[in-house]
């Protein structure tokens, strides 16, 4: 199999395929974090290099799947992936019933597409918000459009966050079941990371911390309880430094 993501599905890919005892290939970044490069090559997968957007991971992959007769995992774009994000919906219902505000990291939509599709259909009365970097607000932009679109430029600390388009499922999904998306700068960003770090003792990436950053500016306008779905703890020692200096 094989798979193109900026590192946290390609984790995940590379992981399923060593439990099923299938070779999985990965199409990463040329600028991903080594931290991700490694944590998919300890789990088995061969790691290919192109280009540092989703369209160019993309077609990379498309086209090692064909020449090398390879299934196509999708990173977001498939109502499997997204079905498959929808369990964290689950979990956080069981564990938190009485959640009233959702907050979702936004990147190609495979998250928030399937978490909001989960907590909307079981409790509709739940406001879920999705965030993006502002350097990379696809969503935002797709939604004015009404439709998706491709942004030209990304650019932003959360590498995760950094698809150019949504998905074509995911944007369907997302109009539908996130009440609102909110953009967040990287200060915000690395500040949340600092402050997770610091008080709450969990290290999360920028990309999952993006969540946190939007509930510490939004504060009082949050109906209670919130829960912020922090999607990614890989992180370098390099990153956070980065974090505390870019949040000093």
């Amino acid at each position: 199999m094989i798979t193109y993501s900026s590192g946290n599905h390609a984790q995940a890919v590379a992981l399923a395929a060593r439990v099923l005892g299938v070779p999985a290939t990965v199409v990463m970044p040329t600028t991903a974090p080594k931290i991700k490069v490694d944590g998919a090559r300890e789990f088995g997968a061969e790691v290919l290099f192109e280009g540092t957007t989703s369209r160019e991971r993309g077609r990379r992959a498309e086209a090692e799947a064909l020449a090398r007769q390879l299934t196509l995992i999708q990173p977001f774009d498939h109502e499997w992936i997204i079905a498959g994000q929808g369990t964290v919906g689950r979990e956080l219902l069981e564990q938190c019933p009485t959640v009233a505000t959702v907050i979702l990291p936004v990147g190609g939509g495979g998250l928030a597409a399937g978490v909001s599709a989960a907590v909307k259909q079981a409790k509709p009365e739940v406001r879920v918000i999705g965030v993006e970097p502002i350097g990379a607000a696809k969503m935002t932009a797709s939604l004015e459009a009404g439709q998706p679109v491709t942004l030209d430029n990304v650019s932003s600390i959360a590498d995760g966050l950094l698809p150019v388009r949504p998905g074509d499922l995911n944007f369907a999904h997302m109009q539908r079941f996130v009440d609102e998306f909110v953009t967040v700068d990287d200060r915000s960003i690395a500040e949340a990371v600092v402050w997770l770090h610091r008080r709450a003792k969990l290290v999360v990436e920028p990309s999952g911390a993006a969540s946190v950053a939007a509930a510490r500016r939004m504060g009082a306008d949050l109906v209670r309880p919130v829960v912020a779905v922090l999607s990614g703890g890989n992180m370098a020692p390099e990153t956070l430094a980065a974090c505390v200096e870019l949040a000093s």
